[in-house]
């Protein structure tokens, strides 16, 4: 690769799309923040609700990012995909929005390394259950950097990914490190069973569902 082309690599992005909505998950759930959804993933989670930013997309410069970012007036914006991280310029489009005064966090699945992430992002990063079907692709070693600014999202299909999840929290004292969630799939998993399960065994986590689908169902740009 010349040197052109890296950096040419480094400061252009393959974008899904960029709107304004509320954040439907995390703790910063019912926020205005305008998402960032970059293009492309490794994984193929079976209960995945964003496929189409698989493939697909533009690509963009980092600079028309932060402009179309800052149009919106609003001052939290989520990057997310896909998987962000996927993409080498993720890394500087998280540090130029924090240098533009955003509140930043960043969606990203936990199989790619999180170290080089800009410490004033909040980390959502997922912990991917067996039903899933890529819990093999759990990057453990990311765990050690997780803060009280970062958060651990577990989604969960079914009672079997419930104590999966049980498991994981207790060996790794994930509650002592961050905030923990637990989602069920949409469709697959009672909210209600899953709510029930967690104050039964009072489990230290928050438990969330997907405000946006509540609101706007599966309306893509929400």
């Amino acid at each position: 690769m010349t040197q052109t082309e890296n950096a040419n690599r480094n400061t252009s992005l393959r974008l899904s799309e960029i709107f304004a909505s509320l954040q439907g998950e995390s703790t910063r759930v019912g926020l205005p923040t305008v998402f960032v959804r970059l293009t492309g993933c490794p994984l193929r989670c079976t209960w995945c609700d964003t496929a189409y930013a698989f493939k697909g997309g533009e690509t963009v410069s980092l600079e028309s990012v932060l402009e179309d970012v800052t149009s919106h007036g609003i001052p939290t914006v989520c990057v997310t995909g896909g998987e962000p991280l996927a993409q080498a310029a993720c890394l500087p489009l998280l540090t130029a929005l924090c240098d533009a005064g955003h509140s930043v966090s960043l969606e990203t699945s936990g199989a790619l390394d999180i170290s080089a992430v800009d410490p004033r992002v909040s980390r959502i990063m997922d912990l991917k259950a067996p039903g899933s079907g890529e819990s093999a692709r759990n990057r453990y070693e990311n765990i050690a950097l997780l803060t009280p600014s970062d958060e651990v999202k577990i989604v969960l299909a079914d009672e079997a990914d419930y104590e999966w999840a049980k498991a994981k929290i207790a060996e790794y004292d994930l509650a002592s490190r961050c905030t923990v969630l637990l989602s069920p799939v949409a469709d697959k998993l009672d909210p209600t069973r899953l709510a029930e399960w967690i104050v039964r065994d009072r489990l230290p986590v928050r438990f969330q569902l997907q405000l946006h689908k509540v609101l706007w169902q599966d309306t893509r740009g929400r």
